[in-house]
């Protein structure tokens, strides 16, 4: 009974609104990805149940997360980040998994991880522990994001995908790219804005929500399209690997 009081959504209340489209929408498309298992080839199956467990993940949390809200009125910055903790190192497991049949290392798995890692963990210390330095951490923490840039714009991972000789993986590897670029753009810029960051007080901490909640389902969502439009289109187009 509780629960069900604590998830009722009141007029007007556009955070709220989001969490609660955030989750369906995450459920929605872990259903669609899981069940298109079926419909790819083999080796593309583990891309997709990866994806699957991104949006599952996310799901899951963004139940919890509207109820907290809901309840609370505050952001569920430790719901969050324990999300976040889980999906985004395996956001950039694709990387290597897409990769993998081109020549991709277990090197470039584990320094996506690392550098994942690295950018949450100082991330949520910055914004909770050491909260009166946060601009410090938030510098920190952007070095574990330069290294994923870095990785798929100008390092081994972009590399191996211009190598592969093949327009459908290099198409989707170039989205996924743009995906780090533009879309977790949104994250730096809702850190920024926390009392103590470079933007403090220029947008309402309500806003942070919404554009959390907006972002994470742009990204998790639309990562998980592209590797299920690769898995597909990789059907017509013959894989070519070069050494």
């Amino acid at each position: 009974m509780t629960t069900l009081l604590a998830a009722t959504l009141q007029p007007g209340d556009y955070v709220g609104f989001t969490f609660f489209i955030g989750s369906m929408a995450m459920l929605a498309a872990t259903v669609f990805f899981f069940f298109e298992m079926r419909n790819v080839d083999g080796k593309w199956r583990t891309s997709l149940l990866v994806s699957g467990l991104i949006t599952f993940i996310a799901a899951v949390h963004y139940y919890y997360m509207r109820d907290f809200w809901v309840e609370n009125g505050t952001s569920p910055t430790e719901f969050r980040y324990i999300d976040w903790i889980l999906t985004v190192p395996l956001m950039c497991v694709e990387f290597y998994l897409i990769l993998k049949a081109f020549g991709a290392k277990m090197a470039l798995l584990w320094k996506m991880i690392f550098y994942s890692l690295w950018m949450l963990v100082t991330g949520y210390l910055g914004e909770t522990v050491f909260r009166d330095s946060s601009a410090l951490w938030g510098a920190i923490s952007t070095l574990g994001y330069a290294g994923i840039f870095y990785e798929v714009w100008f390092g081994s991972a972009k590399k191996l995908a211009k190598n592969s000789n093949n327009p459908t993986l290099q198409k989707a590897f170039s989205t996924l790219a743009w995906f780090i670029f533009v879309g977790w753009a949104i994250y730096p810029i809702g850190y920024m804005a926390i009392p103590g960051g470079f933007l403090s007080g220029v947008l309402p901490l309500e806003s942070l929500d919404i554009m959390y909640n907006i972002g994470d389902a742009i990204n998790k969502i639309g990562f998980g399209l592209v590797i299920y439009s690769l898995a597909v289109n990789s059907k017509k187009t013959p894989s070519t690997v070069t050494a």
